[in-house]
């Protein structure tokens, strides 16, 4: 069987095809937004899907994932059904929380996913404490949590960072680096060129990946993940990456220039296109089976937009239920 850098061609297919659910969910539900049909807010993620993909593609359905107000890619690279995950987005009864979370705090206790969290940084100390968790029952999993470049300027980061150093937990701390913190350039926020520079204070193994490039997102979490369940975490991984849209859906983005976030939407730039280029100059896969898998792809997301538009409602009084967890007081 075919293979690049010792990536299996199966594995190229799986990598290809989540990069493709995250793009069209994510354009197909900023679509519904704008049109009025999605309650709430959303932070769309379009442009970062290798970032997303390669890391949680090095985990098993058992290791836990901590995402952010952006982690749609996340969930859905982890196996979240894409039918449930838009009816959240819909607020709507047979959503992932039963439309009680929608975007920003979605989770999936099936697939292992402890929630979206919409405090900057503050998932840190969740993935944290699922990896002093994994290390008290002496198991194998990993726990990976996600966090943007904003987000290692706030305590719970650096707090989160110390803490499973000094007690060697099994913890990815993942960041996407998109160059933006909201509406503030790195530049202006921090003063290192690289978030990975801030692992050297806690003694905490720290990696650098293409986040445009899948294969190379996936083959260094693969190594993080590696270490991690031999107890040589935690280990830091940066993925320098780029998001399309604003900080929001709606954010005009006046803070960033248009030629930069057309250079990053260029073919050699963005994850999609540099990945399609690859395997058919490689010979992996051919430009017709790229786009049967991308068609396959398109139905499956425009099915789930029909399941969310046709979920019950949730009425008035169920705002009352799943707030507190019978037999606790």
């Amino acid at each position: 069987m075919k293979s690049f850098k010792g990536v299996p061609k199966g594995i190229l297919k799986d990598l290809y095809i989540k990069m493709e659910k995250i793009r069209q969910f994510e354009l197909r539900s900023v679509d519904l937004y704008q049109s009025g049909e999605l309650p709430g807010f959303l932070h769309s993620c379009l442009g970062q899907e290798a970032a997303a993909t390669g890391v949680v593609s090095a985990l098993t359905d058992a290791d836990y994932i901590v995402t952010t107000h952006r982690g749609h890619g996340h969930v859905i690279a982890k196996g979240t059904d894409l039918n449930n995950m838009m009816a959240e987005l819909y607020a709507k009864e047979d959503g992932s929380c039963r439309g009680k979370s929608g975007s920003m705090h979605i989770m999936d206790r099936s697939k292992n996913i402890l929630g979206a969290n919409g405090i900057v940084g503050q998932g840190t100390t969740l993935g944290m404490g699922a990896g002093l968790a994994i290390q008290i029952r002496g198991t194998e999993e990993v726990s990976v949590c996600f966090f943007g470049d904003g987000a290692q300027n706030e305590g719970f980061f650096h707090e989160s960072m110390n803490m499973a150093s000094i007690w060697n937990l099994p913890v990815i701390f993942a960041c996407e680096n998109n160059m933006y913190a909201e509406s503030t350039c790195q530049s202006y926020h921090m003063k290192p060129n690289d978030v990975a520079d801030r692992a050297k204070g806690y003694g905490v193994e720290a990696i650098i990946a293409d986040g445009n490039d899948v294969i190379d997102v996936y083959l260094k979490a693969q190594e993080a993940v590696k270490k991690c369940r031999k107890g040589e975490g935690p280990i830091l991984i940066e993925s320098k990456t780029y998001r399309w849209l604003g900080h929001y859906v709606g954010d005009p983005g006046i803070y960033r220039p248009d030629e930069e976030v057309e250079f990053w939407k260029s073919d050699e730039k963005e994850p999609i296109n540099r990945f399609r280029k690859t395997m058919i100059k490689n010979e992996i896969f051919s430009e017709a089976e790229l786009d049967e898998m991308r068609v396959e792809v398109g139905k499956l997301v425009e099915a789930s937009v029909e399941f969310g538009r046709n979920s019950k409602s949730l009425p008035p009084e169920s705002a009352l239920e799943d707030v507190y967890k019978e037999g606790i007081l």
